[in-house]
């Protein structure tokens, strides 16, 4: 498990992989970028011949996705990936015939539905190489394993007991501490953990956020620092142990850092995304929840709020690629009152790359924050 899930900390950021989908997936990326991109998987990276003409975050993210479809690390089809001289660049047989399936599954989508993407990697694999043809007994009879869909339906308004969209989100705010005393939190500092997945030592983290929606987010791992900034405008992420170091997102995906730093000061939330949806009562973590979707911008986040208490226990995001939606699971607990707001002390943020554990030891509230925090990252000198 550890090995898949830290597939982009160690992956040398895929150089030399896929890249030009046929014109149908080339059309998909390009929508999903706002503005010109700065930097695109071509000129980043070496022989790339079917995801052209796409920004770097896409590609990489898409490379998640099939290192999750397929359940796969880098070095299971990249050469060298792992050591001290991959190459990236080459093109050992299962980096072809991904090559070959990245075209297929685009195919089908532009032949049967209209260039949608119905059909993923993860629609046969399933975590799985090969993927499986017949269905067995025991699935048939067993218990039913619930797999949601990105988008989800609406719920029945005749069936009774789950409010409506606003009064759901209005409730959260209430939770929360209010409406007045969320707009008095104009800025905070945090210091804590991160446990990373599969890794037994903690590494400290730090947060930085000043409304309406700045937020960088630090985590000194012993092999380099990882970062997520947003400035309001643009959005990085830098990475230890990869080829490219650091990347600008574009489209969806720096609509999905947008949302995260909008979390930080959530007052705005109901005014994030222009439409709202409920959809069907869920459980998470044993807690019955209420589920609401908001859309807008290219983005698709789902919500799921404590039945009881009104906080949000769980937030899902998706970031189009060429090759399917990029999730990013944010699940939020230990919440305590600080200067009048409810803010979570842990989550456990899971993206493609891996998934951290983050504990809080304390929240600075309404202190001075330099704009230049939230700017390009740049790594700590070693």
């Amino acid at each position: 498990m550890k090995k898949k899930l830290l597939v982009l900390f160690t992956a040398g950021a895929f150089a030399g992989s896929f890249g030009g989908l046929n014109p149908v997936g080339r059309a998909f990326a390009q929508a999903q970028t706002k503005g010109a991109p700065k930097q695109m998987s071509e000129q980043a990276f070496k022989n790339i011949t079917v995801l052209k003409g796409i920004p770097v975050d896409e590609f990489m993210g898409t490379m998640g996705l099939f290192s999750a479809a397929l359940s796969f690390c880098c070095k299971d089809c990249h050469t060298g990936a792992g050591s001290s001289n991959p190459k990236w660049e080459d093109d050992p047989p299962r980096k072809v015939v991904a090559r070959r399936m990245a075209q297929m599954v685009s195919k089908i989508n532009q032949d049967n539905f209209n260039g949608r993407q119905v059909v993923t990697c993860w629609t046969c694999h399933r975590g799985s190489p090969s993927p499986a043809i017949t269905p067995p007994i025991d699935t048939i009879y067993g218990d039913t394993v619930f797999t949601p869909t990105d988008v989800l339906p609406v719920a029945n308004p005749t069936t009774g007991g789950t409010p409506p969209a606003d009064q759901i989100l209005d409730k959260y705010i209430t939770a929360l501490g209010g409406a007045d005393a969320l707009s008095r939190l104009t800025s905070f500092t945090a210091k804590g953990t991160s446990h990373l997945f599969g890794e037994v030592q903690e590494d400290p983290a730090e947060i930085s956020a000043k409304a309406p929606n700045y937020l960088v987010t630090v985590v000194h791992q012993r092999e380099g620092d990882v970062a997520r900034t947003y400035n309001g405008q643009e959005a990085w992420v830098m990475l230890p142990l990869t080829v490219i170091g650091k990347y600008s997102l574009n489209g969806s995906m720096l609509e999905g850092a947008k949302l995260d730093a909008q979390m930080a000061f959530p007052g705005g939330l109901k005014q994030f995304f222009s439409s709202w949806r409920v959809t069907y009562p869920s459980v998470v973590n044993g807690k019955p929840v209420y589920v609401v979707q908001g859309s807008g911008n290219g983005l698709i986040a789902t919500f799921y709020f404590d039945k009881q208490s009104g906080l949000l226990n769980r937030m899902v995001r998706y970031a189009g690629t060429a090759m399917g939606r990029v999730p990013t699971q944010i699940d939020y607990s230990d919440y305590r009152p600080v200067n009048g707001v409810m803010m979570p002390y842990k989550w456990t943020y899971g993206w493609i790359s891996g998934q951290e554990i983050y504990s809080l030891s304390e929240i600075q509230p309404n202190v001075a924050v330099d704009n230049a925090k939230f700017g390009q990252p740049v790594q700590r000198t070693k």
